[in-house]
């Protein structure tokens, strides 16, 4: 046994029958590969630390004396960017046979964009300041686009379903390990108040994170795809839609999809509903920042408490997903939900302090809880999608779904902001609401994990 066989069985419980389906040199493999996939989206879950729409752009808004309107557009562009074009680029993506070289160049793109970032915090100032870094936000996006179209499907081709859940976990734990270590270091520079040079210096550090993923997402093993021709990918979506006919348009293909495949359809309408972790917590920070908490915890302290929630979480909910990636989303949008409502109702208690020790607490809590439990959610997410279909269906699965879910946010997002108007609080209550119907929906789903069956 090799020293990489070695080190992966005693990270993952390996699969010995879903093993033996494999192809030989995907099987000869599994063990380096394995280990680099952990390492190249670790490497770029520490980058997306470095550059966070939530918490670290913001405040680099703030520094860089940016208007506060354009800080609201940070977190729209950062997801809906990386979602809506994905089912317009999935033709072009089905004609590569070796999909790891999509992911790689996304990686590239990504680094090129946060350096960018960095030139601007660091020389830059004002409005033209903030117009610039959105621009290259919207570059990165893309970027990440081209990532998120590629890797499910990578891991489909080289990692047996059983073990899966648990490559995206540990890559969720080691990136939380990561984000404690930059938590812990910004509250040790500057108590969480880091100046524009120290911010550029920190993007800087996130664009060769990138430019490491890239590199090591280079050397996986993948065997060759097919690789399907403009008509070719038309016709294989027309298949997976059940229709005959030749699609005209990649929009053709993905509403023919909506309408033919009601276990995709399932999906969307369940991952639309279940926002409520991904939503609430730049809610929680701009309550923590109004009521003097920000001042408290700083930027550090939510950085450290979102790199503990990834550490704890990735680990055990990698293993839940495995074992069945539906009722983990169900059971963590159903608890994302609850600590939300108790959040609102700690808020409303007369004489509730946010400027103290016990409103830091419950602030920084709430967060963290909240981050764990998206954590959870994401892990199901990405689990499922790539157990529930094979090949370029599943590639087809993730771009279309993707598109989907970026106008499905940018509506949820504008009511939720349209709530915070009125009160974060009823944002916060409106997005509770939605994750109860997830989860509820999340438990008809159709099982497809393998460790449910065992």
């Amino acid at each position: 046994m090799t020293t990489a066989e070695r080190f992966y069985s005693r990270l993952v419980t390996r699969d010995a029958d879903a093993e033996r389906d494999l192809p030989d040199v995907v099987r000869r493999e599994l063990p380096r590969n394995g280990l680099r996939l952990v390492a190249a989206n670790t490497l770029q879950s520490s980058g997306d630390q470095t550059v966070n729409a939530s918490t670290v752009l913001p405040w680099l808004f703030h520094v860089l004396g940016v208007p506060a309107a354009l800080v609201g557009l940070l977190v729209p562009i950062r997801e809906s960017g990386s979602m809506l074009p994905q089912a317009f680029l999935t033709p072009l993506v089905v004609r590569v046979r070796r999909r790891k070289w999509v992911f790689v160049t996304g990686a590239l793109v990504q680094a090129a964009s946060v350096a960018v970032m960095a030139a601007i915090a660091a020389l830059g100032h004002g409005t033209a300041a903030g117009i610039g870094i959105l621009a290259a936000l919207v570059v990165f996006s893309l970027g990440r686009c081209l990532c998120s179209i590629a890797s499910k499907d990578v891991q489909g081709r080289t990692i047996p379903s059983g073990e899966r859940g648990q490559i995206i976990g540990l890559a969720t734990s080691a990136a939380g390990l990561v984000a404690i270590t930059l938590g812990l270091a910004i509250r040790l520079l500057g108590g969480g108040d880091l100046d524009s040079t120290e911010l550029a210096i920190l993007l800087v550090a996130g664009a060769v994170l990138w430019a490491l993923s890239a590199s090591t997402y280079s050397r996986v093993v993948e065997p060759a795809g097919e690789g399907r021709s403009r008509r070719g990918a038309k016709d294989h979506g027309a298949a997976a839609g059940g229709a005959s006919e030749e699609s005209t348009s990649w929009f053709a293909d993905a509403a023919r999809l909506f309408r033919d495949d009601a276990t995709f359809r399932k999906f969307v309408t369940v991952r639309g509903l279940l926002l409520v972790s991904s939503l609430s917590p730049p809610f929680i920070v701009s309550m923590s920042v109004a009521s003097g908490t920000g001042a408290l915890a700083g930027l550090g302290g939510f950085i450290l408490a979102s790199g503990v929630a990834s550490l704890i979480g990735g680990r055990v909910f990698g293993r839940l997903a495995d074992r069945s990636s539906r009722l983990l989303m169900a059971g963590a949008a159903t608890a994302a939900s609850a600590v939300a409502v108790a959040l609102v109702l700690a808020v409303s208690v007369p004489g509730f302090d946010g400027g103290s020790a016990l409103g830091v607490t419950v602030f920084v809590g709430a967060y963290f809880l909240l981050t764990l439990l998206h954590s959870g959610v994401r892990v199901g997410r990405k689990t499922y999608v790539v157990d529930v279909a094979e090949g370029d269906l599943r590639t087809t699965y993730v771009a279309v779904g993707n598109t989907a879910m970026g106008i499905i946010l940018l509506v949820v997002g504008g009511i939720s902001s349209a709530l915070a108007v009125l009160g974060v609080q009823w944002a916060l209550v409106f997005l509770a609401v939605l994750g109860v119907v997830g989860a509820v929906s999340a438990v008809t789903m159709p099982e497809v994990s393998r460790g449910a069956a065992r």
